[in-house]
């Protein structure tokens, strides 16, 4: 090979790794899941966005090189680092609309575990290409090494590769500390739609997004922070005055909503996917809304969080928005778990997922969920495809509630469904063909798909809901229902769904409805014993709700406690009926007020609301101690 090989300077081997770690570079911004070519074009206004990505991968290119004493083998290392990861970075968004970020790379022994539950199909022609490019790599380093010098000591070359090597990788960890964790520098982009982390993701690129994310679990802390004066605003659980004796069951039901109501949908007479939520939303015993929640069509867990705790995941850290807020909690939190605990209450968190995704086996510990049960633990498992059923969740449901009513003490129950997960694909329900629904819309066969396949596990939720509602009816003891929906549903990439739908959620972040895209619907429903406990519809009148129905997914949980008669038992639940009334919904910078209202102005009253929810947030994240 020595024949054939054609010793480089030191300056033409420099540059030659500089172009090839921006082909690597480029490599990454192709393998997102959308047209590299749209992506060129939105940062060509925004260059700094190019060069943020191409940063990290020449200073790996250089570590490497230094370490190989070759430029092209560094190339090829780092390419193969960064492709990779840029490939996993393209299949989770494909299979959950969420990007790859730091913290997922402790878990991916579990996520290999789990991908069996997920319609995945590896991108083959880009591994291919990303191969094709590490092996040319490889040889290019084969046939252009770097020129010896004459007469070097040996000693000084190991002293020049191992500073070089230290150099880098010096400037890529002061890089990420000083530049990449800038909120600043983060939000000066202005990307579309901050509060959609797939479309953040693909117009910052992967490499960028993902070194910001080294940084940002952290919660911003509000400005006019006082420790010892949010500490006195927690004095403790206070004794229900006149609390009702209900059992609670809270079902969040993956991607559920009510986009099938939209009239571009035609359904045949007695054949609405929503008919059972439809009609139970216009019976007695029952109060439909809507929440808006923190991200569109994706963020499961943050919308859980919000409704747990109280807190809203996008008031967190406002300078970056796609925090995911489970995993800022590492101590016992204020929650509706607790609430109904001081009342006596025995309480559950069940889920049939893994007990490891979004560290849910403790953040619910935290929480202060007496019992936490995930797919290991449930009695019975059934899968359509290969996604556990709602059903399994309701069976699970039903074991429970005969369980805790044998023992004689009252119970809140909160579980989150699974099956209507993204990718709504052909092959999401193992072959089985889902019945075509008509529209009158044109639409393409990609969202037609997808509009079938999410029409099936709709009327799979909609069964679900039936023998609840059927189930706890029969019962003697009381039994409050909420049953809601965490997010819409991904319709394809660039909400293409939703536009050839000609649906509101089509647009982009401040149209006609800024809330639009953040929309989940909500149903309380209570047995006849429960509305005789709660003084039903009296007690629903008393919640003072918009006209709408519509409020933020933060303040559901504290409204059920109000409902319930315990809503003063918590000075931060209290504290949120309170802001409930006056700001009902919170979301990028966008608040509607008591009167219906839309603005992006606070009046002084309203911004002091405003400032104290957040430090009291704050200090619950960083001080508080419950439990």
């Amino acid at each position: 090979m020595k024949r054939y090989s054609r010793p480089l300077g030191l300056v033409p081997t420099v540059l030659l790794g500089l172009a090839c770690s921006v082909a690597v570079t480029l490599f990454a911004l192709w393998a997102h899941p959308v047209s590299v070519l749209a992506m060129l074009g939105k940062m060509l206004h925004q260059p700094l966005i190019l060069l943020l990505n191409w940063l990290p991968v020449a200073l790996l290119t250089g570590a490497f090189a230094f370490a190989f004493r070759n430029a092209f083998w560094g190339a090829a290392a780092s390419g193969l680092i960064v492709g990779v990861m840029s490939l996993i970075n393209r299949v989770k968004l494909t299979v959950r609309g969420e990007p790859f970020v730091p913290r997922d790379i402790s878990l991916i022994k579990e996520a290999a575990d789990a991908a069996g539950s997920y319609d995945m199909s590896l991108p083959w022609f880009q591994v291919c290409c990303l191969v094709v490019m590490a092996a040319a790599f490889v040889v290019l380093g084969l046939l252009l090494p770097l020129k010896k010098a004459e007469g070097a000591p040996k000693r000084r070359g190991v002293l020049l590769r191992v500073t070089g090597v230290l150099l880098c990788a010096a400037l890529l960890v002061g890089a990420a500390a000083f530049v990449y964790s800038s909120d600043d520098l983060y939000n000066s982009f202005g990307t579309t739609e901050p509060y959609d982390l797939a479309s953040v993701n693909n117009e910052l690129g992967f490499v960028y997004y993902f070194c910001y994310h080294f940084s940002t679990y952290k919660i911003e802390k509000p400005e006019g922070f006082d420790r010892d004066e949010a500490a006195a605003w927690e004095t403790g659980y206070a004794e229900a005055e006149e609390p009702a004796r209900v059992n609670v069951v809270f079902v969040m039901n993956e991607a559920f909503s009510d986009v099938l109501n939209e009239d571009v949908f035609v359904f045949p007479e007695g054949e609405h996917p929503m008919e059972v939520y439809n009609s139970l939303a216009a019976g007695e015993n029952a109060y439909a809304g809507h929440l808006v929640v923190p991200y569109f069509a994706g963020g499961t867990a943050d919308t859980e969080f919000d409704v747990a705790t109280g807190m809203q995941t996008n008031l967190l850290n406002p300078a970056a928005p796609s925090l995911t807020a489970f995993r800022t909690v590492n101590r016992g939190l204020d929650s509706i778990f607790r609430v109904f605990a001081a009342g006596g209450y025995s309480s559950c968190f069940m889920h049939p997922g893994q007990s490891w995704f979004y560290n849910r086996e403790n953040v619910y510990s935290w929480l202060g969920a007496d019992e936490s049960l995930f797919a290991e633990d449930f009695s019975e498992l059934e899968y359509k495809g290969s996604w556990v059923t709602d059903e399994s969740v309701l069976r699970e449901l039903e074991n429970r509630y005969e369980q805790k009513s044998a023992d004689g003490g009252l119970d809140f129950t909160y579980a989150v469904t699974i099956q209507n997960h993204m990718s709504y694909t052909e092959e999401k329900y193992g072959g089985y063909a889902c019945p075509e629904v008509e529209t009158t819309a044109e639409l393409s066969p990609e969202i037609q798909t997808a509009v079938n396949v999410y029409a099936e596990g709709i009327r799979d939720a909609n069964a679900m809901l039936a023998e609840l509602t059927e189930f706890y009816s029969a019962q003697e003891e009381p039994v409050l229902l909420l049953f809601f929906g965490d997010h819409l549903p991904y319709l394809g990439d660039n909400r293409q769904g939703y536009i050839e739908l000609g649906l509101p959620a089509a647009e982009v972040y401040g149209g006609e409805d800024p809330y639009a895209a953040y929309t989940a619907p909500f149903l309380l429903w209570c047995n006849e014993a429960a509305a005789q406990e709660l003084d039903f519809e009296a007690a629903i009148e008393d919640l003072e709700l918009p006209g709408d129905g519509r409020i933020s997914a933060c303040y559901l949980g504290a409204a059920v406690l109000e409902l319930c008669g315990r809503g003063e038992v918590s000075p931060w639940f209290g504290y949120l009926n309170e802001m409930r009334r006056e700001l009902p919904i919170m979301h990028g910078g966008v608040f509607e007020t008591a009167d219906g209202a839309l603005t992006t102005e606070l009046s002084g009253e309203q911004a002091q609301l405003l400032s104290k929810m957040r430090c009291w947030a704050y200090y619950k994240l960083r001080y508080g101690t419950v439990g």
